[in-house]
């Protein structure tokens, strides 16, 4: 069944993983996913829309970026500009590589990944989807992307309950309410991070915390092979 999701930036495991769950792997043939992204509602604070967690030197950290205030937030989410007057750029790319210099892959991505934040992409929307494609990319993970055109109201914060896009997870998946979507599927297990010696293995970071440390093989781990 699709999967209706809210668009995130440098969204968590979770988000891919759920993804990866439709992609269908033989010998013979690949059947991408199908992905609604939410593309009517209003801009929602303190969500997955404008911030991730990763993994730094002190800990886990969260990173954000600002947008600009135009009257109310309650603008269609496709309408959210980005405010780049702040150098948010800067110092979220100083961290990324603080955090990730010596991972395995990380010199493969960073490029590509720098060149999407440099490139100043004027909404959020539109910031998010790159950064969303760049990821599918690098993780392998084929899906077809399409956008919603009409608002759905969400049924369940606890459930990922049937809508006429598919399984809605846009409220589930959140930095200020736990799921269990990665024990469902069976991936609440660890994989090398920089800094797991100091703290202990970090679950459900962003796919940036992955695709550095796994590389090519994190298609394996969202797949659970």
């Amino acid at each position: 069944m699709a999967l209706l999701l809210s668009i995130a930036y440098l969204p968590p495991i979770s988000y891919f993983a759920l993804i990866a769950k439709g992609l269908v792997l033989s010998a013979d043939k690949v059947e991408p996913s199908v992905v609604y992204i939410e593309a009517c509602e209003n801009y929602q604070k303190q969500s997955w829309r404008n911030r991730c967690r990763f993994y730094a030197s002190d800990g886990p950290q969260y990173l954000n970026f600002p947008i600009v205030h135009e009257g109310s937030h309650e603008l269609p989410i496709t309408q959210i500009k980005v405010d780049y007057k702040t150098g948010w750029i800067i110092r979220t790319e100083r961290a990324i590589v603080s955090a990730y210099k010596t991972s395995a892959y990380f010199d493969y991505y960073k490029d590509e990944l720098f060149s999407i934040l440099d490139a100043h992409p004027e909404t959020l929307f539109e910031l998010d989807m790159d950064i969303l494609r760049f990821f599918l990319a690098k993780t392998g993970i084929a899906a077809e992307i399409r956008l919603t055109n009409e608002y759905v109201q969400v049924a369940s914060y606890a459930e990922a309950l049937p809508t006429k896009y598919g399984l809605d997870y846009r409220e589930i998946l959140h930095p200020k309410r736990p799921d269990n979507v990665l024990d469902e599927l069976g991936l609440k297990k660890p994989y090398f991070q920089v800094f797991a010696q100091k703290y202990g293995f970090v679950s459900n970071l962003s796919i940036m915390d992955l695709l550095f440390n796994e590389g090519p093989d994190s298609i394996l781990y969202l797949k659970n092979i």
